[in-house]
């Protein structure tokens, strides 16, 4: 089960400038239609690491999808649950292929048509159809629920799945007294342990080196979660996503399974992918960059990026460890000790790191050396 995420483009997303994001380092997960958002947030300055943690996939053999259709037609079902935009044309084009098409479309002009979103309903309509009304959260639990609400026992519904059975939903209609055929035009699969790009992005995460990531389908959630698993770092990336690393969402579908985890989910008002790029952007400038005041001007920190009075400089990761935990104490002393455990390492580590940062950061005396205790920032 997942939102019903309606793209949009970069250029629709307005009121952001094109350093937005510039120093802010995020994940995409997503498989299809993942262009937009990877371009809305390179266009606004981010870093992006694109690794699917699941992929839609066709099946196979088109033999079950056919055999299901065939199905539906001999049923004749009372009302049809369409879930996905997706899932609708590729059943029709199944069909179609399997000469099916023109029964399929009598059959189900016949029927009563519920769709889950407006992405759902467009695609009933380009296949020629209409539909009798749209569930109100745009979850197929709500558009279960409009089904029960609006017909009685004995109704036969067939159900457009959505890439894995809903068990639960399916299970409420029967025990409606509906009778219930379902048709899966395609599955999700999870990333391959050999997946590259997916081991880049499970590192990443565990070593909080990205800010954030974002999902637009539940299965990508569960997907990155197996691939975490399958790698050693499960629990590493389940701690980063609960602090360090935003976890951002599409809606209350996609968060559930990072909310079972414990995940905080940033989450838009409104369930499209247009709604989600602005709030990311918005989260990230406001929230997410740290700026504090000293003798030098004015010092943030902005993902990777230090920008020391309007001079922007990206760090390396021991460098944005320890810069990190001096500008969010701002001002007051670090101890040697825990800048040490910061790096996960001895004080000499810190110490050497610690030179390179001043180096780097080319602010003498901005990380002022308070003998015996420690490192502040000279605010």
């Amino acid at each position: 089960m997942h939102e019903s995420v309606d793209p949009c483009p970069p250029a629709l997303v307005t009121g952001f400038g094109p350093d937005q994001l510039a120093g802010f380092r995020i994940g995409v997960t997503s498989d299809r239609r993942s262009a937009d958002l990877i371009d809305a947030f390179e266009r606004r300055g981010a870093t992006v690491l694109h690794a699917p943690t699941v992929h839609m996939r066709h099946a196979e053999d088109d033999a079950p999808v056919i055999a299901d259709t065939q199905r539906v037609i001999a049923e004749q079902p009372d009302v049809l649950l369409a879930t996905t935009s997706y899932g609708m044309r590729r059943w029709f084009e199944v069909a179609d292929a399997a000469g099916l098409g023109e029964s399929l479309q009598r059959t189900l002009a016949a029927s009563a048509i519920l769709v889950r979103g407006p992405k759902a309903r467009g695609a009933v309509r380009a296949a020629g159809l209409d539909d009798r009304g749209m569930s109100d959260e745009e979850t197929t639990a709500s558009l279960v629920s409009l089904t029960i609400a609006e017909f009685a026992a004995g109704a036969t519904v067939a159900v457009q799945l959505h890439g894995q059975r809903d068990e639960v939903q399916l299970r409420r209609l029967r025990d409606a007294g509906m009778r219930v055929v379902t048709v899966a035009p395609y599955a999700w699969s999870t990333a391959g342990d050999d997946d590259d790009r997916v081991t880049r992005l499970v590192d990443a995460i565990a070593a909080r080196q990205l800010d954030c990531v974002t999902f637009t389908s539940a299965p990508a959630v569960e997907g990155l979660f197996l691939a975490a698993l399958a790698r050693g770092r499960h629990d590493q990336v389940v701690e980063a996503l609960r602090q360090g690393v935003v976890a951002a969402s599409v809606g209350p579908v996609t968060s559930a399974p990072l909310q079972r985890a414990g995940i905080p989910a940033l989450q838009p008002d409104r369930f499209r992918m247009g709604a989600l790029i602005r709030l990311v952007c918005e989260h990230l400038e406001e929230r997410a960059t740290l700026r504090v005041r000293t003798r030098h001007g004015e010092v943030q920190l902005r993902g990777s990026v230090a920008v020391v009075d309007g001079a922007p400089v990206r760090l390396t990761p021991n460098s944005l460890t320890l810069f990190r935990a001096l500008v969010t104490a701002n001002g007051a002393v670090v101890s040697r000790r825990a800048l040490a455990s910061a790096l996960d390492g001895d004080e000499h580590t810190m110490e050497v790191s610690l030179s390179r940062l001043r180096q780097s950061l080319a602010a003498p005396g901005l990380v002022a050396t308070v003998v015996k205790r420690g490192y502040r920032l000279d605010v």
